[in-house]
């Protein structure tokens, strides 16, 4: 089962996460939603220009900004950063640890537009607020299943309730790996090719073990054996075995699985007692990683048999 979810970001958390000083910031401002990566240096609309104008992006004020506005006679300045504030923005942050005109304090207290700061330069600053909103605003899938970091690789573990998945990843954790999510996965897309998964922030870092109840795994292995995000590269799906159904055996298949829109290379392992399913899935991320070096096993054997049938059919 998978759904997939409305994505927002409160400022409140935008303001933690990038240590940015309050200049003018109440209570009720925690609560404004930021639905947008986009940015906006304002260069038009501090000389009135507020056609296309985008009121539902962060706006950012650098040292260009604040010079325009500084050589400005105080009514200019004044009606200018008025007009600015008034425009229905969520938020200002002025960069590079600038002291504010004391009229964009006042505009911001007279239109209740939170008024932030960072110490960073402008540039740095816009690259880091952008890359944090785009993954935070990513399209997101909600996946039940495993996700665990195997040899470098993100490994996602689908399968039915009951097949074992939870108790997959608890061997793959004891074997020296690491656990990113259990039970639930949340998936975002955050390039054309890139899928990241975590786990809800309430369960991280949990597993449930039927029989046992939930383990906290970070304080039983250590915090070397969880990792709050990682990259999705291999898909497997768990699945009791089924003796009528065909099974890969050669893997020259390639196999995906599709996920908001990009494919994720994809195997099916079928679950039957004596199988040890974690060494499975440690030799099918390091085959995978194989695979995205350059190198295929299942062609090359087929090469090999090939080329032995034809040096035979020569004799």
């Amino acid at each position: 089962m998978a759904f997939e979810t409305t994505r927002c970001v409160r400022l409140s958390k935008i303001v933690e996460e990038l240590t940015l000083e309050k200049l003018f910031y109440l209570d009720e401002h925690d609560d404004v939603k930021i639905e947008t990566s986009d940015i906006n240096r304002p260069g038009l609309q501090l000389v009135g220009y507020f056609e296309y104008f985008g009121t539902d992006r962060i706006q950012i004020f650098g040292k260009v900004e604040m010079t325009y506005l500084e050589q400005l006679d105080g009514e200019k300045r004044y009606q200018s950063i008025r007009n600015f504030f008034s425009a229905g923005i969520p938020c200002v942050v002025l960069a590079r640890g600038m002291e504010p005109f004391r009229e964009m304090v006042e505009c911001a207290r007279e239109f209740n537009v939170p008024f932030l700061r960072t110490n960073e330069d402008t540039s740095r600053f816009s690259s880091n607020l952008i890359a944090y909103l785009n993954v935070e605003l990513a399209p997101m899938e909600t996946l039940h299943g495993e996700l665990v970091e195997v040899y470098g690789e993100g490994v996602l573990i689908l399968g039915e309730s009951g097949v074992g998945k939870s108790e997959t990843a608890l061997e793959l954790v004891k074997r020296g790996h690491r656990l990113v999510a259990d039970d639930l996965v949340e998936v975002r897309r955050v390039s054309s090719k890139t899928l990241v998964g975590s786990a809800p922030e309430i369960i991280r870092h949990f597993i449930e073990i039927r029989g046992i109840g939930i383990l906290d795994v970070k304080y039983l292995y250590g915090v070397g054996s969880v990792k709050i995000t990682e990259s999705i590269n291999l898909v497997v799906n768990m699945e009791q075995w089924n003796p009528q159904k065909h099974y890969e055996r050669l893997g020259t298949e390639e196999l995906t699985t599709e996920i908001l829109g990009i494919k994720v290379p994809s195997l099916t392992i079928p679950v039957k007692p004596g199988r040890n399913l974690a060494i499975i899935i440690e030799v099918a991320a390091m085959n995978n990683r194989q695979k995205k070096m350059g190198y295929n096993a299942a062609q090359a054997f087929t090469r090999k048999i090939t080329g032995d049938i034809q040096k035979s059919a020569d004799y």
